[in-house]
């Protein structure tokens, strides 16, 4: 809890930056910032699930899906205000997440991949199942409109960018404080080893129930921003490829670090845009260049793992780590004093010059 006034004062600073870009920028600009803070609050709970507790998920998309559809529904049938909706959705994709970390607590590796790959290919054809209540493949609108204080020709974009953005820095305040605490130690000890975890008295099971909710209610709540941002939620926002693009978001940006999140989400935002440019800029055809944004993940996650195995954050602190050198808790570690060892039997006793250290 010391840091929390340094983290807050971290983002409110973000905040300021973002609100200042958003004013400079276009409407196009705007869009992609709200993307960009919806995205890093999905991948920086699949970061708690997957980095810190160590278990794989192919499935987060699906608790976004969860959250998009809580939010239009209670929006057009309830009307409540935003804020309230939100912690509407996150509730009841905590609920969610607890149903599926308990059925999944007992799963390891391939076989936990293969069970949340199976939810998030299933959950969103329920759609189709219910249309008169989830609209089937034409979704359902949310209407989202900016206060009225802001005045009417106040850009709903700028809006959408700044709810978003301020909502994905709580969660990654409350997430980073998660990770200090107790319950993050826990995680860590159950990654590196559940079995000597468990030894230490921890609840293993629980530990990893607790890592599904976190991480589900920060889908559920990406999922609540991706549906005021985007005006529609439907079932083809919500594919398999969604819940692959945020792992593969997370462990590009670094499986180990919150922070990651935001680079992962630089990457699977802006690279589309920029490479279908150019592939519009070079004449390619709609058939060829829709396929080189996912040419371009392809390379950018190969190079990313040569060049630096810990992600993208993982690298930028070992280039800063060359530059500044390591910083003081590393060079505590190693100057730590050796453990005093007693000396055999047949070995004789230390003189009083070596005890002191002298010759």
């Amino acid at each position: 809890m010391r840091t929390l006034p340094r983290r807050l004062g971290v983002a409110i600073i973000v905040a300021a930056i973002v609100a200042i870009l958003s004013v400079k920028l276009n409407a196009f600009r705007d869009y992609q910032i709200a993307e960009i803070a919806v995205y890093v609050t999905a991948v920086a709970g699949l970061t708690v699930l997957t980095g810190f507790s160590g278990q794989i998920s192919l499935g987060n998309g699906a608790f976004m899906a969860i959250g998009a559809y809580a939010t239009a529904l209670l929006i057009i049938h309830l009307g409540w205000p935003f804020y309230v909706v939100l912690i509407a959705s996150a509730a009841i994709t905590a609920v969610a997440g607890a149903v599926v970390g308990i059925a999944a607590a007992r799963l390891r590796g391939p076989y936990l991949a293969g069970a949340t790959l199976l939810l998030g290919v299933a959950l969103p054809s329920i759609a189709f199942v219910y249309p008169g209540t989830f609209g089937a493949d034409q979704g359902l609108n949310v209407v989202f409109s900016a206060p009225a204080f802001l005045g009417v020709n106040f850009p709903l974009t700028r809006w959408q960018a700044w709810v978003s953005t301020a909502v994905a820095l709580v969660v990654l305040v409350l997430l980073a404080n998660l990770e200090r605490s107790r319950i993050g130690r826990n995680w860590r000890a159950v990654r590196d080893d559940d079995v000597a975890a468990a030894l230490d008295g921890i609840n293993v099971a629980a530990a990893r129930v607790r890592a599904f909710v976190v991480s589900a209610t920060s889908a559920g709540v990406a999922g609540a921003l991706l549906a005021v941002v985007t005006g529609l939620v439907a079932p083809g926002a919500f594919t398999i490829t969604l819940s692959i693009a945020l792992l593969t978001a997370a462990v590009i940006g670094g499986l180990g670090s919150l922070a990651g999140a935001l680079w992962g989400s630089l990457v699977i935002v802006l690279v589309p845009t920029y490479v279908t440019d150019v592939a519009t800029s070079h004449g390619l055809s709609s058939s060829v260049g829709s396929n080189i944004p996912i040419a371009a993940y392809g390379v950018i996650l190969i190079l990313v793992m040569i060049l630096f195995p810990q992600g993208i954050q993982g690298g930028l602190l070992r280039l800063i780590s060359a530059f500044v050198g390591p910083d003081q808790k590393s060079r505590t570690r190693r100057t730590a004093p050796t453990p005093h060892v007693t000396p055999s039997a047949d070995q004789p006793p230390a003189s009083q010059h070596e005890k002191e250290g002298t010759s």
